[in-house]
């Protein structure tokens, strides 16, 4: 079904075809009817099917121009709430309604003046919303359209208390409310007793797998060998842009700095960067401008970040559906990728409960010709080959 067949109005139709889209992806095709039809909707899909446009256009559809503060959006990061405010803007060039962006790391002014003009669409973060409305800088009395996107994240980090404030206290009782995920942990269905109403729900698979587009590796090293070794593996690989994931922000400033002094074009992203560093580092890596990118798990969800070639796991997620989703910023568009995770001998249980999550093993590399320096684990795993699969993480052969 090409988009004219969803019910979307003729300005929204010329908008999508002016930026190359012609046909609804799955999660779009069975969301937007059910969003024009004015029901809760809870959206379940992975990363990268269009989760956006999915409650987006049926919005933008609904909106009445004039009318502010008509839907609040809430993202759980600064960069996915640009990037979902710059999507709108462009499904809405036609339409004459304005999007106003809230979140934290910069001034209030261009703020206050956006919520002064009275935007219909308000696409924010928890923390800084919930600053503006103590304040009374703005009513959301009369909201009739909330979104709470990417919710498993959203609850990862810790907002389950803002965004409950925010629902209970200051959105109006009769709205239409979706959420959207890529998973559906169980704290989730704590949300939909008292933010939903009888919701439709939509789910598109489970991301438990890899693309098929991803080839991806365990490379097994001992934690004082791991950043020589993603220096070797960085070396020897033919990449045009790459996503390096750390677990710590410590660790993301450290290998940024040390590849800065070998003149790799290099950027950090994560939480401590101020927003016009944050900001800068993503359009850089974006047009070229670095072609690396060293980054927290606050990169691994969402963002829309186009032609990464290889992705490294630095450190091993400790959540095993992030391992899917940090190695799914490759292979996107059906373009092949390479994803490496550096596997120190602590991280073996994460290792396994990955393993377990996606179902299959995960292929041990060794890279040839690096010096490798096992510690006594390493050797005794290696003389303990009848101990079972843990005895085979790391391979039968060393120095």
């Amino acid at each position: 079904m090409p988009f004219s067949g969803l019910g979307l109005s003729e300005p929204i139709n010329k908008a999508l075809a002016e930026l190359g889209y012609e046909k609804p992806t799955p999660i779009q095709e069975q969301a937007i009817p059910i969003v024009l039809q004015g029901r809760d909707l809870i959206g379940s899909a992975q990363t990268g099917t269009g989760k956006t446009a999915a409650f987006g256009l049926p919005i933008l559809q609904r909106i009445v121009p004039g009318k502010p503060f008509q839907c609040l959006i809430l993202e759980p990061t600064r960069e996915l709430a640009a990037q979902v405010e710059e999507a709108l803007n462009f499904f809405a060039k036609n339409l004459g309604i304005q999007i106003g962006l809230i979140y934290g790391g910069v001034k209030y002014g261009g703020q206050m003046k956006m919520i002064e003009s009275g935007a219909e669409i308000i696409v924010a973060t928890p923390g800084r919303l919930l600053d503006h409305l103590g304040q009374g800088n703005f009513s959301l009395k009369d909201l009739d359209y909330l979104v709470l996107d990417e919710v498993d994240r959203m609850l990862d980090m810790g907002f389950l208390p803002d965004v409950k404030r925010i629902v209970q206290n200051y959105c109006s009782d009769d709205r239409q409310t979706l959420l959207f995920t890529a998973t559906m942990p169980a704290a989730i269905k704590t949300l939909t007793g008292w933010v939903l109403k009888d919701p439709a729900v939509v789910e598109i698979g489970k991301n438990r797998s890899a693309a098929e587009t991803v080839s991806h590796a365990f490379y097994p090293v001992v934690e004082r060998q791991k950043y020589k070794l993603l220096l070797e593996l960085l070396e020897r690989t033919h990449y045009e842009s790459v996503l390096i994931f750390t677990r710590t922000k410590f660790n993301a400033d450290m290998i940024t700095r040390r590849l800065e002094r070998l003149d790799h074009k290099v950027a950090a992203l994560h939480s401590d960067r101020s927003q016009s560093e944050r900001t800068e580092a993503l359009k850089g890596f974006k047009d070229g401008t670095y072609e690396v990118l060293v980054a927290t798990d606050i990169a691994a969800r969402g963002l829309d970040i186009a032609g990464v070639t290889h992705v490294i796991n630095y450190d091993v997620p400790l959540h095993a559906e992030d391992y899917v989703h940090r190695i799914g910023r490759t292979g996107r568009a059906s373009r092949e990728g390479d994803a490496f995770t550096l596997l120190t001998e602590d991280e073996v249980k994460n290792a396994a409960a990955i393993e377990h999550f996606i179902g299959k093993k995960v292929e041990r590399k060794k890279l040839e010709g690096f010096d490798y320096m096992y510690s006594a684990l390493f050797n005794a795993q290696e003389k303990s080959a009848a101990a079972g699969p843990r005895s085979r993480l790391f391979g039968r052969s060393g120095r």
